[in-house]
């Protein structure tokens, strides 16, 4: 009889001590990136698409990669209407270049600016098995009227601005489904 109650405690507490796995869902929204949209500058209505697009973050030496199945530099390489590229979650601004035709065989066809984003994060819970995702809300350099924009825009090369209007649409950055910031050239 000991056998048996011994046993059936061991089973007990053997069943007690199982849990379902965590496993999290892959079309669980994670922390969202800045999406930019780019607009002809005499036609606003009307999508650009950008052509070789290089994005390179501050201090670093390679791009970001738009195209995860290139095994060559086409894999930093952008060429469409829309980009999406992450923010810093430890840090209060992030700085990238934007490298227009980098492929270009002609030097003086490359045009690079650069702009540094200014944000406030938020780090939310999703779930025990996702853990935290952040968000972000762009914030503006100056709270005194006139109020200014969450960016620095800056002609890193000299040839002149090739974003020559940039526009914050949504300051809150809490899913990759919309545009964040619009970008005239």
């Amino acid at each position: 009889m000991k056998k048996i109650i011994s046993l059936l405690l061991v089973f007990t507490f053997g069943l007690s001590s199982c849990e379902k796995d965590d496993i999290c869902d892959p079309d669980t929204p994670t922390t969202p990136r800045l999406v930019f949209t780019f607009y002809k500058i005499n036609s606003p209505s009307e999508l650009q698409n950008v052509t070789d697009l290089m994005v390179i973050g501050e201090g670093e030496k390679a791009g970001i990669i738009f195209n995860e199945t290139a095994t060559d530099t086409t894999k930093y390489l952008a060429n469409g209407s829309t980009i999406s590229i992450p923010l810093k979650t430890n840090a209060l601004s992030t700085t990238y270049t934007f490298v227009l035709d980098s492929q270009n065989d002609n030097p003086a066809a490359i045009n690079t600016d650069a702009i540094k984003i200014n944000y406030t994060h938020n780090d939310v819970y999703v779930s025990r098995a996702c853990g935290f995702k952040t968000t972000f809300t762009l914030d503006p350099l100056s709270t005194s009227p006139p109020l200014s924009v969450p960016f620095v825009q800056s002609d890193t090369d000299g040839n002149g601005l090739w974003m020559q209007e940039v526009f914050v649409i949504n300051p809150n950055i809490e899913n990759e489904n919309e545009t964040h910031i619009k970008v005239f050239f």
